[in-house]
């Protein structure tokens, strides 16, 4: 049963109230958390994930929606961490969830400013990404070798460039999630298929490698739940569980803007960052007519927000690099919103966060609390299998390389599923149970005009993805909240899907 929703979850609790003792407990519900879920319950084991929001309530949802090949790592030295990447983008887009990240082409446009030798160093980058493309099993068709494109295709693909000595560009290919908050639905939802408990707005507290006291912060109520291990999978808050965990947060910060600054976007824009050899600044095409402009790395002082928020330092930063290669510049009063999440980055002592290493760490704290912090959403499956295995409760070997998640098919298969192809493209071989959760009223079956939503999708988010308020449906199970203009013109279909249930 794949369905999360308010009933099953009351369901759960008094399930789990009568019969306390696990094989494992899960605390957060973010994009590794969800994958160690899948993994363990996979394995055999009985699994409980105690998330205290919601399912990708934290970093999971505020990234810039790509699944890299680790071309950054390649070109810092780090090809462990590079081939990693590589491999995982592969299960991802080719074996588990290939309905939810399709290729993107990125465009390094070689205007006035990048000169031969910086195009050349950006150049034997891409053929270096591409051996590891190779090296990683990857298909051409999947993703195609990188290339120089002439002025005019390059034009054709990002008609706002400036014109000025301009000589064409640099293409090159990686993975691009439809969205990554979808990805951890995605995950939780099949683990819960393999029989693990997804538990939302369930904080866990007094943990200890023993278990843990969950509170019910929807009904007030506490079970003492006692777990042959625990994973703690908190993220940026993963210090608060285990306390002796030092880590140091850094923030980083997108920008939402309407594609028509663009003239239409048919790739992403690599904009190589002023005085940094290996620092650029991305504009992606994140359909529905609007573009995200990232990636800042500030170093995040003070107490851990639930929800970061950009600086205007951040923003100019932004605006200034893109603005560099556009024939007309964005004004800051034409960014529609910004969203900025927290990488969990573990404190590597002196120098700033942008020098901390990406790698993933598994430790084990003096409690027994088994901790996984660092690494990146492309990671995330091998950093639940290296969790999983580190609890060492598992008698059979980790599945989830070759595990499709819910909806997941091949192109072929999805190219003839019936249903419209913005929903195929969205929920993959569930299509038609979105279409079928309209319960027969056209109405939910029209898009609300500019948002590129359909009520049908918030009611199939209550009933099947685990939403149970209008953040949930808004904030997470779509992206309409990242334009707050936008959120609250679809403030009134959510709550009209909440009380339809």
């Amino acid at each position: 049963m794949t369905a999360l929703n308010a009933a099953r979850r009351t369901r759960e609790l008094s399930e789990l109230a009568e019969n306390p003792s696990v094989d494992l407990l899960v605390v957060g519900g973010g994009v590794t958390g969800a994958g160690v879920a899948l993994d363990a319950a996979s394995r055999g084991l009985r699994v409980v994930l105690a998330e205290k929001h919601d399912l990708a309530f934290g970093t999971s949802r505020w990234s810039s929606k790509l699944v890299h090949g680790g071309l950054r790592y390649l070109a810092s030295g780090n090809v462990g961490i590079a081939y990693e990447s590589a491999v995982e983008r592969r299960v991802l887009m080719e074996r588990t969830a290939p309905h939810l990240v399709r290729p993107l082409p990125q465009l390094l446009p070689l205007v006035a400013g990048i000169g031969a030798g910086r195009a050349a160093l950006v150049g034997a980058g891409f053929v270096a990404g591409d051996l590891l493309r190779r090296g990683s099993g990857t298909a051409g068709s999947t993703l195609p070798a990188p290339r120089r494109v002439s002025r005019v295709e390059t034009k054709r693909m990002v008609p706002a460039l400036r014109h000025d000595r301009l000589r064409g560009g640099l293409l090159s290919w990686d993975g691009q999630l439809v969205d990554d908050a979808r990805l951890v639905v995605g995950l939780a939802r099949t683990a819960a298929a393999h029989g693990a408990t997804v538990l939302t707005r369930c904080a866990a507290e007094q943990v200890t490698g023993e278990g843990a006291v969950l509170r019910d912060r929807l009904g007030g109520g506490e079970i003492a739940v006692r777990a042959r291990a625990v994973i703690n999978a908190a993220g940026v808050w993963a210090g608060e569980v285990a306390p002796g965990l030092r880590l140091r947060p850094s923030r980083g910060t997108h920008l939402v803007v309407s594609d028509e600054l663009f003239g239409g976007l048919g790739a992403g824009v690599t904009v190589p960052v002023p005085g940094s050899s290996n620092r650029f600044a991305l504009a992606l095409p994140a359909g529905n007519g609007r573009v995200y402009i990232g990636l800042t790395d500030e170093e995040q002082h003070g107490p851990i927000p639930d929800v970061p928020t950009a600086s205007e330092q951040e923003v100019e930063f932004l605006l200034d690099t893109v603005n560099s290669v556009l024939a007309r510049p964005i004004r800051r009063d034409e960014v529609l919103g910004t969203y900025s999440g927290l990488r969990p980055l573990l404190d590597g002592g002196e120098g700033s966060s942008a020098d901390l290493s990406r790698e993933h760490a598994v430790r084990t704290g003096p409690d027994g609390v088994i901790s996984v912090v660092g690494g990146k959403l492309t990671t995330y499956r091998k950093m639940a299998q290296d969790a999983v295995d580190a609890a060492a409760i598992a008698r059979n070997p980790c599945r989830t390389r070759n595990l499709p998640l819910i909806g997941a098919a091949t192109a072929a298969r999805l190219s003839i599923v019936d249903a419209p192809r913005d929903l195929v493209a969205r929920y993959g071989t569930e299509a038609p149970a979105v279409v079928a959760a309209a319960d027969g009223d056209p109405r939910l079956l029209e898009p609300i005009a500019g948002l590129g939503l359909r009520p049908a999708e918030l009611r199939f988010a209550v009933r099947n993805e685990g939403a149970l308020d209008v953040a949930d449906l808004l904030d997470r199970r779509t992206r309409v909240g990242l334009v707050p203009a936008d959120r609250e013109r679809a403030v009134p279909a959510a709550e009209a899907a909440l009380r339809a249930g």
